[in-house]
């Protein structure tokens, strides 16, 4: 049944992808959040932005807010209709925070809200990736959670779970954006196969390690060589950043998503404030200005308000 009568509001989490070495494959949903308003019109499309991408985002046919609203639509009804979003955005843009998975997911989730929900979270999964283009972000994003995501016949499924301890996670945002294009531009076509070697031993490890909670594990399982190495020159500060981290009490850390933000995964009796701040600081020395939020695991994903 299509309902347009009222509103959809969608709350959706920022995400981390790779998490170490589970390059375009693990992902990990976090507490922060956008939150979109989708609200049916007469006719074009409106746009109204609060907080991050205000002065950057529009309301054009290629916003991926709504497109992937009406990749949904018109899946389902061939009732044509306007679309009124109102954003509330939280996460940094480009940033390696899964700024634009959340508008992928909000179109997707809302769409379906108003279509009868037809559409399984694992089907969406498949949907957001042929618009995203690799599962993991967008996983996360919509399923909550700790997410495995790969691909059968080019489309996408994802196993999703919570570790079974907590832990923190500082996230720590340079002022600079980090474009998807030129991060996947650094890194090259072929790796060496103890590389790979190397990566596929250390991704098995984080899993075991977080679904089991011996994250004494965490500090190997966290590192990586297919990504990070080519990389850490787009990001002045990162190695020190990352020394800093363990220093002050972090299992490791990462670059999140396709960067510039740095992650590090923390106990959560460790001094978190004092971690971002180290890495904060190590970014500075090398002329990067930084500022860090703690967060937690984010268990549920996007969720209909």
């Amino acid at each position: 049944m299509i309902k347009t009568d009222e509103p959809v509001i969608v709350k959706v989490p920022a995400t981390s992808a790779n998490c170490g070495p589970g390059f375009d494959c693990l992902g990990v949903a976090c507490t922060l959040y956008n939150t979109f308003t989708y609200e049916v019109i007469k006719s074009g499309l409106e746009l109204l932005i609060d907080g991050e991408g205000h002065d950057v985002l529009t309301a054009t046919s290629n916003n991926l807010a709504f497109v992937s609203f009406f990749k949904v639509w018109n899946k389902i009804t061939d009732q044509e209709i306007g679309l009124k979003i109102h954003m509330r955005n939280n996460i940094p843009l480009s940033r390696g925070l899964g700024s634009s998975s959340t508008a992928i997911v909000a179109g997707l989730v809302a769409a379906n809200e108003m279509t009868g929900n037809t559409l399984t979270k694992d089907e969406l999964v498949g949907m957001a990736t042929e618009i995203e283009g690799h599962p993991d972000n967008v996983a996360p994003a919509l399923l909550g959670g700790f997410t495995i995501s790969y691909m059968v016949d080019k489309i996408a499924h994802s196993f999703c779970f919570v570790p079974a301890k907590k832990f923190k996670l500082v996230a720590v945002v340079p002022e600079m954006p980090l474009s998807t294009a030129r991060a996947r531009a650094a890194i090259p076509s072929q790796v060496p196969h103890g590389d790979a070697v190397f990566n596929a031993s250390r991704a098995a490890l984080l899993i075991g390690s977080l679904m089991s909670g011996e994250y004494k594990y965490l500090p190997a399982a966290l590192e990586d060589k297919l990504h990070q190495p080519y990389r850490a020159e787009l990001i002045p500060g990162m190695h020190e950043a990352f020394v800093a981290a363990k220093a002050k009490g972090a299992y490791n850390a990462i670059i999140s998503g396709a960067g510039s933000t740095l992650m590090a995964y923390a106990p959560v009796t460790s001094n978190t404030d004092e971690i971002g701040r180290a890495m904060v600081e190590a970014l500075a020395s090398k002329g990067m200005e930084a500022v860090y939020h703690v967060l937690n695991i984010d268990a549920d994903g996007a969720k209909i308000l």
